[in-house]
């Protein structure tokens, strides 16, 4: 699913204009964005939750060359579903991926 997959169910389920379906994904986009960078975590029901988490610097190899490198410091988001999430993916069968033997 896409950003533009999003606002077109806003359109289609609510009715609203394409600008203000656009302007309510951004808002929540951004908000989400901001409360990251800031180190919040992020609790959706029902959906999951988002985490911030951060990873020492390091000093690593270029594979190529053999060089020793510093790998800064960083942050990441994880992403834990909700048990309600987990279940309700599990009622649905696994869709199989391509055709391979069929003929």
């Amino acid at each position: 699913m896409l950003k533009s997959d999003l606002i077109t169910l806003l359109i289609d389920k609510h009715g609203l204009p394409q600008k203000q379906a656009e302007q309510t994904i951004d808002v929540i986009f951004d908000a989400m964005t901001a409360a990251l960078s800031r180190g919040e975590n992020i609790e959706i029901r029902g959906l999951g939750s988002f985490h911030v988490k951060s990873y020492q610097g390091y000093h690593g190899r270029n594979p190529k060359t053999g060089k020793v490198i510093h790998v800064a410091p960083k942050r990441g988001v994880l992403f834990r579903a909700s048990k309600n999430m987990r279940e309700r993916l599990n009622e649905l069968p696994v869709e199989e991926k391509g055709n391979e033997g069929e003929e």
